[in-house]
């Protein structure tokens, strides 16, 4: 294993710095969003006309087996083009070209999305104002460990082998949710006299002093709306950053319980997650505690539903803001007591699947990232490592 520059494995590219007009249909404009927990999810992109096409692919025209990734904002997401696919780069977006004689594209996605690498971005990001970037000038004399490219390949086959089961798990999470939510539409009713605040406890977030290390990293989850801007699923079990008990202390939003769901409300509104673990949150959120448990899936659904509706109630010079007052007075829409009970029968045992499912593709992942740096330092061998695969997935 040898360290090898970037810039030698490939050629890095970004598309132009500036978004086109989007359009319902044509090819694909991939945007940070599409890259979603290594994958690319084209249901995520926008798309452009012919004449837009043509302009944002003067510099580079994505291919297969290109590395795909963001340079500013959510650092350290990666993923391969899909072959067959007509698309252009985004603003923020970059892609390394790998040449195919030296490095394996999916041993290159694993090394960047593995914990090392993203502890390099850390280290070296440029930190702005409002977001961090890596400048695409230096990038190529970043280094990645190496090996000869037929140990790349086998390791790129192991690991993806977990990541096979994580997209087999993530197409049920999809699945299970649009059945959930059809199920949903087909029995909803609209109430003008029963509202939000009769059927939740409606709370919100607040930070803790940054300048105190004593209120930080001890171990209570606290909830950012990146946290769930980017979750694979739709319940959430671990935060980026915690808080210690002294934090909690300091601020006036309570630890909410499992099961509660937490709704982006500033900036980013209508953004979701059922809460897994008992977590507090930052004042980006609105968090509703359903008075009575089987309603939970219920408000679940119909706030997903009713997310158009939400941001026109949105206000705000700096930037849209839902507030608590004016959430918590909103109509409830309900179905009949029949359906309601018949609909949180249905949608319990999904979601606790859902949840598994999640939760089996943490663990999953978890392995993958535990066994790439073993094989990169030839502590474990790549039968070792399949050995481990068998027993997990």
């Amino acid at each position: 294993m040898r360290m090898e520059r970037l810039g030698a494995l490939g050629n890095i590219y970004d598309g132009p710095h500036a978004t086109p007009t989007r359009r319902e249909q044509g090819a694909y404009f991939l945007n940070i969003s599409s890259l979603e927990s290594g994958r690319l999810n084209l249901s995520k992109s926008d798309h452009v006309d012919v004449g837009d096409f043509e302009i944002w692919t003067r510099r580079v025209k994505p291919q297969e087996d290109d590395l795909l990734f963001s340079y500013e904002t959510r650092l350290g997401d990666a993923a391969l083009m899909h072959g067959g696919v007509e698309a252009c780069l985004g603003r923020r977006m970059a892609l390394i070209r790998p040449d195919l004689s030296l490095v394996d594209p999916r041993y290159l996605l694993y090394v960047w999305l593995s914990p090392w690498f993203k502890s390099q971005i850390d280290r070296r990001a440029i930190r702005g104002a409002t977001v961090d970037r890596i400048s695409l000038n230096d990038l190529g004399d970043w280094e990645i460990p190496l090996c000869g490219l037929s140990e790349q390949r086998a390791i790129g086959e192991v690991l993806g082998a977990l990541d096979d089961k994580i997209v087999a798990n993530h197409s049920i999470l999809i699945l299970t949710s649009e059945l959930l939510e059809a199920r949903y539409r087909a029995v909803r009713k609209a109430r003008h006299d029963v509202l939000f605040e009769d059927v939740a406890q409606i709370g919100g977030g607040a930070t803790p002093s940054t300048k105190d290390p004593e209120l930080w990293g001890q171990g209570i989850p606290w909830l950012t709306p990146t946290d769930v801007t980017g979750l694979d699923g739709l319940w959430i079990d671990r935060t980026e950053r915690t808080i210690s008990q002294a934090g909690l202390s300091s601020i006036s939003s309570p630890l909410y319980p499992p099961g509660s769901i937490a709704m982006t409300s500033r900036a980013t509104i209508g953004a979701f997650a059922l809460l897994g673990e008992a977590m507090t949150v930052n004042q980006g959120f609105i968090v509703l505690k359903p008075k009575d448990p089987s309603m939970r899936l219920w408000l679940y659904c119909q706030l997903r539903d009713r997310v158009e509706e939400l941001k026109s109630w949105a206000n705000g010079a700096t930037f849209l803001e839902l507030p608590k007052k004016i959430f918590r007075r909103l109509p409830v829409e309900l179905g009949s007591e029949a359906d309601m009970s018949e609909f949180a029968e249905f949608a319990t045992p999904l979601m606790e699947r859902v949840h598994a499912l999640q939760r089996e593709n943490q663990r999953l992942a978890a392995t993958r990232d535990e066994l790439l740096p073993l094989l990169m330092s030839g502590k474990i061998t790549v039968k070792d490592a399949e050995k481990t695969v068998e027993e997990v997935v």
